[in-house]
């Protein structure tokens, strides 16, 4: 029976470079669920890799359609955020393994929908000010940088990813990435144990 692996982490913490070496890997196969966003895209992300982006109009138009499963708004400096998950088509957990990567509501909310027999959390953790550079690095790149919600979202991690929610979700398991090599190794070890 296939699981769904889903990488979730604070912002900065390297859900997204961990998400792609996992499916750059060969040795475990896995299908993606990419969720969406109405977000405006960052310099190097690529529609459907990361997220699939749309708008407000977009989001409503598929939860109309009651393909929306979990939803988040966040109020950000920019304005109205959404990030959503879609089910197009079926799952076939009788056969693939699947990779998601999200936050921890999002995961508990999609663990509500398909069963907790169905999803395997990665948690992936770092300390706070390694974080903290990681943001301020990478949103340095960005032809406009937005350091007012880079902050936000920082601060907003500390409720979302409390230490009460994350043990309300059921997640023992924490893999730090102060190194990445390292982490990858030990998520991959992981991954073959219970796979």
């Amino acid at each position: 029976m296939g699981k769904i692996v889903y990488l979730l982490g604070r912002s900065s913490s390297g859900k997204d470079t961990i998400y792609k070496k996992i499916m750059e890997q060969r040795e475990i196969a896995f299908h993606t669920v990419v969720l969406y966003t109405t977000r405006p895209i960052r310099d190097g992300e690529t529609e459907g890799v990361e997220y699939h982006f749309t708008d407000e109009e977009g989001f409503q138009k598929l939860k109309q359609a009651g393909k929306v499963i979990e939803d988040r708004t966040y109020h950000t400096i920019q304005g109205l955020w959404r990030y959503f998950t879609v089910l197009e088509g079926a799952l076939s957990l009788d056969e693939y393994d699947y990779l998601m990567i999200g936050t921890l509501e999002s995961y508990t909310k999609t663990k509500e929908y398909l069963g907790q027999n169905k999803l395997v959390p990665i948690l992936i953790d770092l300390d706070d000010g390694e974080r903290l550079q990681r943001a301020l690095d990478r949103e340095r790149t960005q032809e406009i940088p937005q350091y007012e919600e880079m902050c936000r979202r920082y601060l907003a991690d500390v409720k979302d990813f409390s230490e009460e929610k994350i043990a309300e979700a059921g997640i023992k398991k924490r893999f730090i990435n102060d190194d990445l090599d390292r982490c990858f190794t030990e998520i991959m070890t992981y991954l073959r144990e219970i796979l």
